[in-house]
This record gives structure tokens, C-alpha cells and sequence, in this order.
């Protein structure tokens, strides 16, 4: 604990960890089916689409600290509706 804060907030660098997440994204576009079949195969397509999906969103988000919270925006407005 640090300044009664969890985690030393002077170290957590919020771009670096957005980019790794971004970075994160790709890898998973990237990845190699195994080879498996059937069942097992879906199942790896479905985990690799809801991983891009998770690692996508927060790499797409906007970090800031508040108060001492860690808060992650994700405009989830089509391009249209955005500013």
C-alpha cells in the first residue's frame, strides 16, 4: 500500500497498459487454429472471438485515475453518433 492507495499510482502507466491490451487484440486475430476438430474446434473459435472482444474493448478505452480509481471509458456509440 502506498499513500493509502493498493497500488503506487506515480508507477501505473495507463498508456503502456491500454497498449498492451491493444497488443493483446492482435495476438488473438493471430493465433493459429490447433488442430483439433468438431466440438473442440468451436470451442476455440468462440473463446479466441470473446478474448479479441475483451482485449478489444479495454485497448479501445480511455484510462484515467479518479479519486483513486482506476476508470476505463469505452465510447460504444456507432461512428456516426460520435463527436
Amino acid at each position: 500500500m502506498v499513500d493509502g492507495y493498493r497500488w503506487d499510482m506515480a508507477q501505473l502507466d495507463l498508456d503502456a497498459m491500454i497498449n498492451r491490451f491493444k497488443a493483446r487484440a492482435a495476438a488473438v486475430k493471430q493465433r493459429p487454429l490447433p488442430p483439433v476438430a468438431g466440438e473442440e474446434r468451436a470451442r476455440f473459435i468462440e473463446q479466441a472471438q470473446l478474448d479479441f472482444q475483451d482485449f478489444a474493448l479495454v485497448g479501445d478505452a480511455t484510462a484515467t485515475i479518479e479519486d483513486g480509481i482506476l476508470v476505463l471509458r469505452v465510447d460504444l456509440r456507432p461512428d456516426a453518433a460520435k463527436k
